[in-house]
């Protein structure tokens, strides 16, 4: 006869958004002053594994490897420029759709 026992699991700890956002700010702030170290020194002192941390970081977008400012600045303004010339591009179809609208409205008064 056979006995199955139900396997006991271990729930780590839940963690609310502002707590996360807390360790996150903390590591970028630690990272700007000091260059790196940051989430080692979170884990430390939070007393929260370096993998989780890693995650909020990757979550949040935050590089927890330091990258050439110049190298991530120029890339990060090129992809936002990129956004907003499509998005100039959008607006400006639907500026003209209604300006058709308005002359056609207008020339049936």
């Amino acid at each position: 006869m056979s006995t199955s026992k139900k396997k006991d699991t271990v729930r780590g700890k839940r963690y609310s958004p502002e707590e996360k956002n807390k360790v996150v700010s903390f590591v970028a702030d630690y990272n700007a002053s000091n260059g790196r170290g940051g989430q080692s020194s979170a884990a430390a002192k939070f007393g929260i594994s370096q993998l989780t941390i890693a995650t909020w970081l990757k979550n949040a977008g935050v590089s927890s490897i330091k990258k050439s400012k110049s190298k991530s600045g120029i890339q990060n303004k090129l992809t936002a420029m990129l956004a907003l010339g499509q998005d100039i591009e959008k607006l400006e179809r639907e500026v003209d759709s209604k300006r058709k609208q308005f002359e056609a409205l207008k020339a049936s008064l």
